[in-house]
């Protein structure tokens, strides 16, 4: 018999395109999918168990189906349905403990692959220019989906010391952009109008979808030859962006506000439901982040197929011309430089 599979937060978007993808892969017997609420969109030849994480049934589920490799990709900045931020809280970290819990009892479990988020590493204005995996933040994030994800890493490290016979990969992604990308930020690049913060430009990196779904497949497999698909890595496109490039690039105006002015609209579109514009997203507009692939290229045996660049493009086409449009901007330039 091939792999069994069992994949959480199946019901997204990223969730159900790598179920429908890992199906393809030879080696895989079974794909077992589960989620909190019914999906969407089609999964294919998966199983669907409706389940919670966080409750003790997950066990059950990794007995009953001798599950051997587990993705976890139900750590998400934003709730799935019903459910503010202590929901996304319980979900993230309770119910990553239930599941590490349950596959440190199951003999069937080999591999463990998380969806983890370059936000460990924070946002301050005493960072270094680039992170690397073993580079420790200025500052622990304060809360959101970034104290998730660090309380959600200790977590696995934990789990990987008490069960070292499981191959444990821990991919940290930078923001993930793409034409269904359902982020924050994605939120955010849509607004038609950018609050930011005055005197701050910040160097911004991305990851397509395509490429999650891509690395993902690589993570959850054996390791290629001369690669090493268990440990810590970087995942994002090569290159940067600045807040000002990006902005351009979607035709969307700018306006630049003083920090307790951003601070404060922040809360005010969180309030009417625009957008979820939390304290550490921010903190990413005002100092920005860039993290060191090169693990991921030498270790793991990754490329992308997308540069930071090329991610956004793409993200900005399924967007639609903002107001003012890049083609227009830049005829409207020639023509003062002609003029002038």
């Amino acid at each position: 018999m091939g792999k069994v599979v069992l994949v959480t937060g199946a019901a997204r978007q990223l969730g159900s395109r790598f179920v429908r993808r890992v199906q393809r892969d030879p080696e895989v017997s079974r794909v077992i999918a589960v989620d909190a609420v019914p999906p969407r969109q089609r999964l294919g030849s998966a199983e669907f168990v409706q389940a919670d994480i966080r409750q003790p049934a997950i066990a059950r589920i990794l007995a009953e189906h001798a599950v051997d490799t587990v993705v976890h990709l139900a750590v998400t900045a934003t709730p799935l349905g019903g459910g503010g931020r202590t929901a996304v809280k319980e979900a993230n970290v309770i119910g990553t403990m239930q599941l590490l819990g349950a596959c440190q009892k199951s003999p069937t479990v080999r591999r463990l692959v998380v969806k983890s988020s370059t936000n460990v590493y924070g946002a301050a204005p005493r960072d270094p220019a680039v992170f690397t995996e073993t580079t420790q933040p200025k500052a622990l994030p304060g809360g959101g989906f970034a104290k998730d994800t660090v309380e959600v890493e200790g977590y696995v490290r934990g789990f990987a010391r008490r069960r070292p016979d499981v191959a444990v990969c821990m991919l940290r992604f930078a923001n993930i952009l793409g034409p269904r990308a359902d982020s924050p930020l994605a939120e955010y690049f849509s607004m038609p109008v950018l609050p930011t913060v005055l005197g701050y430009d910040p160097r911004l990196q991305f990851v397509h979808e395509d490429d999650v779904v891509d690395v993902l497949e690589l993570a959850a497999g054996e390791p290629r030859r001369g690669s090493l698909n268990s440990g810590t890595f970087n995942i994002a496109g090569d290159g940067v962006l600045l807040l000002s490039q990006c902005s351009r690039r979607l035709g969307r105006p700018t306006v630049p506000l003083l920090l307790p002015a951003v601070t404060w609209v922040g809360q005010a579109l969180r309030t009417v439901g625009m957008t979820d514009f939390s304290a550490e997203q921010i903190r990413l507009l005002t100092h920005g982040r860039v993290v060191q692939t090169t693990q991921m290229r030498d270790v793991l045996g990754f490329q992308p197929g997308y540069t930071t660049a090329e991610t956004f493009a793409d993200f900005a086409r399924s967007r639609g011309p903002g107001l003012l449009p890049p083609e227009a901007l830049g005829r409207t330039v020639d023509r003062l430089r002609g003029a002038l």
